[in-house]
């Protein structure tokens, strides 16, 4: 039996230690029941309430593998589109632009030649306004995409991989032209409803009261981000990416808030997949989409997932047909499908700053531990 006192000690060792505020750490191993970790508060400014397993996190980049991923399989699974369809067979106006020769599998896998990233928000909106409302947010996404597709490529395409916002936010694109949805209600009504309705999405801002509401007679809190100039608040329950805000809040790069449960809802259809058992996403797709794809390690990445490398912030112990994803804001997954193990840690490491960065050494750490105790070290 794992030892759990240890894993939390450790969590509670890194909020003491300033890592984070507060945090929630879920692993899930095989069928035993779901261990859940917690600690800390909200926020230190001003003092936030104590964290709980229902605390909503701001999963940033969890978004890409969680949303735009999970959703382009569903797609693909359905023929709505290909891996090797191009960019301009989606999105016509980029026919003529770098990136309309760019395919999906090119953007997944972050080797597509766009950029890493832009600061397109000040240039959407100086003044720091959000859009809210749907009529808006399409306003505002095809003024990104003109910006994007203005690009010229930054190297040249599937020789390296850069990791890329842009090319996530093309993907969103893709998923709600294919879908003829946006990626919120895409998201909703495609894999959370299935899922049972686990406490995750896209919180617009016509849409926070409701997204609150949801929660029955449990005590919802968000935990805050950081202060943002460009917007002139603290950010909470807004997504703390400003590219994402320039886009209304849903974007295929970033924008989804949810709880440790929700992303195990996900995750858990990843690994069910993975091994043939009933769940939304096909069993060959999954594998495809969780393998890495240059096997001579030029690069970790697979579609949309990342593999570990080394050194890896899943630490030493997770196999080589691992896959996961990190966020800016302090969340990240692992799974070893191998072991049938979960590893979900949600914070909000950039309150009150984003410079601070003692987590890089906190996850490597905390898998070690989470891996030696479920499944004992190597």
């Amino acid at each position: 039996m794992p030892a759990l006192s240890v894993i939390q000690t450790a969590l509670n060792r890194a909020v003491t230690e300033g890592v984070f505020p507060g945090a929630v750490l879920a692993v899930r191993c095989g069928d035993r029941t779901v261990s859940r970790f917690h600690a800390g508060h909200l926020s230190t400014v001003p003092p936030g309430s104590p964290v709980g397993i229902s605390t909503i996190y701001d999963l940033a980049s969890l978004t890409k593998p969680l949303a735009t991923v999970t959703a382009l399989v569903l797609l693909m699974q359905k023929g709505s589109c290909r891996l090797d369809d191009r960019v301009a067979d989606h999105l016509p106006e980029c026919a003529d632009a770098p990136i309309g020769s760019a395919t999906i599998r090119h953007l997944l896998t972050h080797s597509s030649g766009l950029p890493g990233w832009r600061g397109f928000y000040e240039r959407l909106s100086p003044a720091g306004t959000i859009p809210s409302s749907a009529g808006e947010r399409e306003q505002a996404k095809r003024a990104m995409l003109s910006l994007i597709r203005s690009e010229a490529s930054v190297y040249e395409r599937g020789t390296r991989s850069l990791y890329s916002d842009l090319g996530f936010i093309v993907l969103g694109l893709i998923v709600e032209r294919s879908s003829r949805q946006s990626m919120s209600d895409y998201f909703l009504d495609h894999i959370v409803d299935p899922l049972g309705g686990p406490r995750i999405g896209f919180i617009l801002p016509e849409r926070l009261q409701a997204f609150s509401d949801s929660v029955d007679t449990e005590i919802v809190a968000v935990a805050p981000t950081e202060v943002d100039g460009w917007r002139g608040h603290l950010l909470c329950g807004e997504v703390h990416d400003q590219n994402a805000a320039a886009l209304g809040g849903e974007a295929g790069h970033a924008g989804l808030f949810g709880t440790a449960d929700a992303v195990l809802a996900i995750t858990g259809e990843w690994l069910k997949a993975y091994h043939g058992q009933k769940a939304i996403l096909d069993q060959g797709i999954a594998r495809e989409f969780t393998r890495r794809q240059k096997q001579e390690g030029a690069s970790s990445w697979a579609l949309g997932w990342d593999t570990p490398s080394t050194p890896s912030s899943a630490g030493r112990y997770f196999g080589a047909r691992s896959f996961g994803h990190l966020g800016y804001t302090g969340t990240s997954i692992w799974i070893d499908p191998e072991h049938e193990l979960e590893v979900v840690l949600l914070s909000n490491r950039v309150h009150p700053s984003n410079k601070n960065e003692a987590i890089r050494e906190f996850r490597p750490a905390i898998h070690n531990l989470v891996y030696q105790q479920f499944i004992g070290s190597i």
